[in-house]
């Protein structure tokens, strides 16, 4: 089972690299513009996802930054904010690839931000929701790239390229 969650990291940290090349393409207006995304353009959803994986990495390692605010913006300059996103992207590699199938079926216990309860659960279906959250607002990033620069411009982001061209899952040409 951890070669799965390997997989995740390795595919996030891909996705989110293919992602920041395209939104680097972008003016700063259409970078910025409000799309009518949830959190309203790709500056927004960018941060959302650098602040959402925080969270949780903060919930899984008890260590690194505590966000308080799904909105929130910590970073407003787009080099700072793609350099914040390559060390989570590492954080998260190298700690997805210390766990162990009997830390993926262990107990954790966290607080939610909205609404604040106290949960407890298994690791391996949080990081699940973890990873699908992450491809989740990618989508919404790939979307609004298309709507604005087409779909030769937007990324591929499919699970299945990564393994082609990592290797990962045994994937290969023949």
């Amino acid at each position: 089972m951890t070669d799965r969650y390997r997989i995740f990291a390795g595919y996030n940290a891909w996705a989110n690299a293919r992602v920041y090349d395209a939104a680097a393409k972008l003016s700063d207006a259409d970078y910025r513009a409000d799309r009518g995304a949830f959190f309203k353009s790709v500056h927004g959803t960018l941060n959302h996802l650098l602040v959402a994986d925080r969270i949780w990495m903060r919930r899984f390692t008890g260590e690194g930054p505590s966000p308080t605010r799904l909105d929130d913006i910590p970073f407003e300059n787009f080099p700072d904010l793609r350099d914040a996103r390559s060390q989570e992207d590492r954080r998260i590699v190298d700690y997805i690839g210390g766990l162990s199938d009997a830390d993926l079926a262990g107990l954790f216990r966290y607080r939610t931000i909205i609404n604040p309860a106290d949960i407890e659960q298994p690791l391996s279906p949080a990081l699940d929701h973890f990873f699908n959250h992450q491809t989740h607002h990618r989508g919404q990033i790939h979307a609004l790239l298309t709507a604005m620069t087409g779909n030769a411009a937007a990324p591929a982001l499919d699970l299945i390229i990564y393994q082609r061209e990592s290797g990962a899952a045994g994937a290969r040409k023949v």
